[in-house]
């Protein structure tokens, strides 16, 4: 079967090449969605491994003053996020001269409210999948509906009903549905391909925290860094750069 896009193009009516042009966003836009959540989901977990490899020996010495310093050092790693908030409350507080454990405490839900942050930043743009998946069919179908809809017109025009004269209409129309199937179905699979992967890093984002907390709760002294204390203390947060999603031409 041989199809020609242009021909189908220049006899479509004008509601549906609306309907084809709102299709055709909707698969742009989730392809860049798509595409910038697997770049992100890729540089994190490159940048948080290296982070984890350098920064672990110091963690296992119960050196927190070394890993704040890591962690502030760190780019695009939301592990080091997640170490930096709970790190820099919990030695804050310990200078404050709070016990540890009300300081693992107050460490933990620094560490809590950190996680909902970056569950919010990985899923941004996801909503788009989301709703390109569920209404691509239908948005489809209702460029179905003008296609048959002119069809009629056509058989009105042309005071017959045969083939010839609205086959090629009712063709395009349904063509217009296949559309909408074509764009919704990878949709679909991708959202829950990254839905599952997003979930999975995040799991391991929880743990990492849950762990730290039982480092800190356990520990009775920080490791001394007199000369450095104040100044890692006062350091900013690492930021995680979004990756700018995909302009495509």
């Amino acid at each position: 079967m041989n199809i020609n896009l242009l021909e189908l193009w220049s006899e479509m009516g004008i509601p549906v090449r609306v309907v084809v042009v709102v299709l055709t966003l909707q698969a742009v836009a989730s392809l860049a969605v798509a595409v910038d959540r697997l770049i992100l989901l890729f540089r994190s977990r490159a940048a948080s491994n290296a982070f984890a490899a350098s920064a672990g020996k110091a963690l296992d010495e119960g050196d927190f003053e070394t890993v704040l310093d890591l962690a502030s050092k760190a780019q695009g790693s939301h592990l080091a996020l997640v170490m930096f908030s709970g790190i820099k409350v919990f030695l804050d507080r310990k200078k404050a001269g709070d016990a540890t454990d009300r300081a693992a405490e107050l460490a933990r839900r620094a560490i809590e409210r950190k996680g909902e942050s970056l569950s919010t930043s990985l899923h941004k743009g996801m909503g788009v999948l989301a709703s390109t998946g569920s209404t691509a069919p239908f948005v489809g179908l209702l460029g179905t509906v003008l296609g048959i809809i002119n069809a009629f017109q056509l058989i009105a025009a042309n005071g017959s009903g045969g083939i010839g004269t609205i086959g090629a209409a009712i063709g395009e129309a349904l063509i217009v549905t296949g559309y909408g199937l074509c764009v919704a179905i990878p949709t679909v699979l991708g959202f829950n391909y990254l839905s599952g992967k997003i979930a999975q890093y995040e799991q391991g984002l929880t743990n990492a925290g849950s762990e730290l907390t039982d480092r800190l709760e356990t520990s009775e002294t920080v490791a001394p860094a007199a000369k450095t204390a104040e100044a890692k203390s006062d350091k900013r947060a690492p930021k995680v750069e979004e990756t700018p999603a995909l302009v495509l031409s």
